[in-house]
């Protein structure tokens, strides 16, 4: 694996990420705590990965999502009595580094950062996610981990889950998945090139369309392929509940690892659909999403391959 926190989002927080790393490779214990919801899985997963493989203990516990608790009340968070607490806060606003200290144990909130973009050097502000965090933390603890190395590809799905694909080009995302697929972690392929992707992704159109793209890609020249994905296309724009930015994601950029058949956006959004609405399955739920994950390193599979 290539150096995660060589990707220039996190340039601004390496040494804030170091010290955090430190602190969890001398405490005696550490008590994991995140909400019961998928983007609390999928960081819990990254440092439990590191501490599986690095032979750190640590207990794990989920508290009540954000949808289960009163607007104003703060996260459900245990304080330890023994070892060290850490808090993967990913439904949290947006901090700076300087406001997260060790005071009151490790705390992971979405932080500020920027990049330099372009030959304009623009410095584009935005928030570093709490699943890339732990992943580069999982990194740091376990550089050479085989739990680790099998949860990398899922270290840029919290911003996939997030809101800023959805307003705009999410210029952090785009960095991150680049980087994963240059360490040859996961692979970025167009939508016909997925054997297996989830129905009703694409508003307006139809599986039929896209079995048949499907089925006549290979024998298709780029000029014909950009030409049929350009009209595929077509039908998504009058929808106004996706954004184009995510909309290309969807058409030019799916995740897959390996030569699974359905890529991780497809994964998410059947994990997402499957999610218990009550607060108590939630959490059980959660559990058994990330114990499966931690064992087969597949966040989800379908019936007919479990």
């Amino acid at each position: 694996m290539r150096d995660l926190l060589s990707v220039p989002m996190f340039a601004d927080l390496v040494q804030h990420l170091r010290s955090q790393a430190a602190a969890l490779n001398r405490a005696p214990l550490l008590n994991l705590q995140a909400p019961s919801s998928l983007s609390g899985v999928l960081a819990m997963g990254q440092l439990e990965a590191a501490c599986l493989d690095a032979g750190l203990m640590y207990s794990r516990r989920f508290y009540p999502s954000q949808s289960h608790r009163p607007r104003d009340e703060p996260p459900s968070i245990v304080r330890a009595s023994h070892g060290l607490t850490v808090a993967l806060m990913t439904e949290e606003s947006t901090w700076t580094s300087d406001e997260v200290t060790l005071d009151e144990g490790v705390r992971l909130v979405p932080l500020a950062t920027s990049v330099l973009t372009g030959d304009t050097n623009k410095n584009l502000q935005g928030a570093l996610d709490v699943v890339a965090q732990a992943a580069a933390l999982a990194a740091l603890l376990a550089p050479n981990g085989r739990r680790v190395r099998l949860l990398r590809p899922m270290a840029s799905l919290g911003m996939w889950l997030g809101g800023s694909l959805d307003t705009s080009m999410d210029v952090f995302h785009n960095l991150m998945i680049h980087h994963l697929n240059e360490e040859g972690t996961l692979r970025l392929v167009p939508l016909p090139e997925v054997l297996e992707p989830k129905s009703g992704m694409l508003p307006n159109v139809s599986d039929r369309r896209v079995k048949k793209l499907t089925k006549a890609w290979e024998k298709m020249n780029v000029e014909d392929r950009a030409q049929a994905m350009s009209e595929l296309t077509l039908p998504c724009l009058t929808n106004t509940t996706l954004s184009t930015p995510r909309l290309e994601s969807l058409i030019w950029c799916r995740m897959l690892v390996g030569e699974e058949p359905v890529d991780l956006a497809s994964q998410l959004s059947y994990l997402q659909s499957e999610w218990p609405e009550d607060g108590a399955e939630q959490k059980r739920h959660a559990s058994d999403v990330l114990d499966g994950w931690l064992a087969s390193g597949r966040l989800w599979s379908s019936p007919a391959t479990d």
